[in-house]
């Protein structure tokens, strides 16, 4: 039976965990926390997983919350006016619902399950001293911990990296009391709202350690004034800061918000992060070769909500690798040809969410507007957030843009 060492219980590594232990693989799965650790600690995401990333959950049969979480069947975008309107608003519909669950709540139901299931759970903070002696014990090391030292095993990729500054300072409050959305009642939907030049603001429906809730997420362009966040520790104020610059930039949304409260202490979030592509094979002092998994080798902003999703496909296309390589080495050139296979899907993950936290140039504008205007192109926009490939059909080119708008009758 081959061994496999996981180092990190996100998303990924616990989605890679469960899938590789369900097909006969001995399993340990290292976490620097446990699951009541987990469960009863801060925040550590947002998330809202789109079909796609929901069906391989649904594969390895780990949707223990798809009845309780909100089903949110659409996505909507709104442009604040420079009077405090909307200049534009629409709600595209989804081809399949979306769900977002506290990653508080499934990553410690997802650990007990391992557990339960006979899978050897190692709670320890790794050191890259501790993965060289793991390196010659285990048939494959993945590393799936995307922050601290382990990540700096991993070479930034220059080619690849757009960046090497964070692009928005992110702010995080969950809540209960948020009040009925009027514009479409009868269904969820989460909302993206642009502020130009200022930043974002997203409203999103989840299940959390207190049943059904909200997320309020404020993504502001570093030193604008959405960028205050910073050494605020008390969650009071920093939900008082939250609703306080959604009556100034988002007042529509704010009328929902003014009976709101926090969920619970630990219900809010700041901090900020350089979108980064990194080389996926990692070099231990020993000789030994690991291999990276999902943010540890492509970090994109959470501007356009791919966090979890990526890490679903990225654990999703491992595990074939892995099931396909049959009982031959994990050398070097199979590491390098897994994340490439993963890259095929990550790139236009990557190249989407950096044309996104750039000024939208003109014909992106104009195919927002449109949304409006044409519920073809609602829809088709919103369901990219599944499948980002699309957007190079007719996103990134002013031609094609065009071309595509004139398709629809929206030129």
């Amino acid at each position: 039976m081959r061994q496999i060492l996981i180092v990190g219980a996100g998303q990924s590594g616990l989605q890679l965990a469960l899938g590789l232990q369900a097909r006969g693989y001995d399993v340990t799965l290292m976490s620097n926390r446990t699951a009541d650790e987990i469960r009863h600690g801060r925040v550590m995401s947002t998330q809202v997983m789109f079909a796609t990333a929901l069906r391989h959950e649904r594969d390895l049969d780990l949707a223990f919350w798809e009845s309780q979480a909100p089903r949110i069947e659409g996505l909507g975008v709104s442009v604040a006016g420079p009077d405090g309107s909307r200049a534009v608003d629409w709600v595209g519909r989804l081809d399949g619902f979306a769900q977002s669950v506290d990653q508080r709540v499934k990553m410690a139901g997802w650990m007990e399950t391992f557990a339960e299931r006979g899978g050897r759970l190692v709670i320890h903070g790794a050191a890259v001293s501790d993965l060289d002696y793991f390196s010659r014990t285990y048939d494959l090391v993945l590393v799936a911990a995307g922050k601290g030292e382990l990540v700096s095993m991993f070479e930034r990729d220059a080619a690849r990296s757009a960046f090497d500054e964070p692009q928005r300072a992110l702010a995080v409050s969950y809540v209960h009391g948020l009040g009925p959305r009027p514009e479409h009642p009868e269904f969820d939907a989460v909302r993206c709202n642009l502020v130009p030049g200022v930043g974002e603001l997203f409203v999103m429906p989840t299940f959390t350690t207190g049943g059904r809730a909200d997320i309020l997420f404020w993504e502001g362009i570093p030193g604008g004034p959405l960028d205050v966040f910073q050494g605020v520790k008390d969650p009071g104020e920093h939900l008082a800061l939250t609703l306080e610059l959604m009556e100034r930039y988002t007042p529509w949304e704010y009328a929902r918000a003014t009976r709101v409260e926090l969920t619970d202490a630990g219900g809010t979030l700041a901090g900020r992060y350089a979108p980064t592509v990194r080389k996926p094979v990692g070099r231990l002092p020993g000789g030994g070769l690991v291999l990276g998994v999902a943010d540890v080798v492509v970090a994109n902003d959470p501007i356009t909500g791919q966090g979890a999703n990526s890490a679903a496909k990225c654990a999703a296309s491992y595990l074939a690798s892995i099931v396909e390589h049959g009982d031959r080495p994990f050398d070097e050139a199979w590491m390098q040809g897994t994340f490439d296979r993963y890259w095929e899907t990550a790139q236009h993950v990557t190249k989407w969410t950096n044309a996104m936290l750039g000024v939208p140039p003109e014909h992106v504008l104009g195919l927002i507007g449109a949304g409006e205007r044409h519920q073809a192109v609602a829809d088709r926009f919103a369901n990219g957030f599944d499948d980002p490939s699309d957007f190079e059909g007719y996103l990134y080119d002013p031609a094609a843009t065009a071309a595509y708008l004139a398709s629809v009758g929206a030129a």
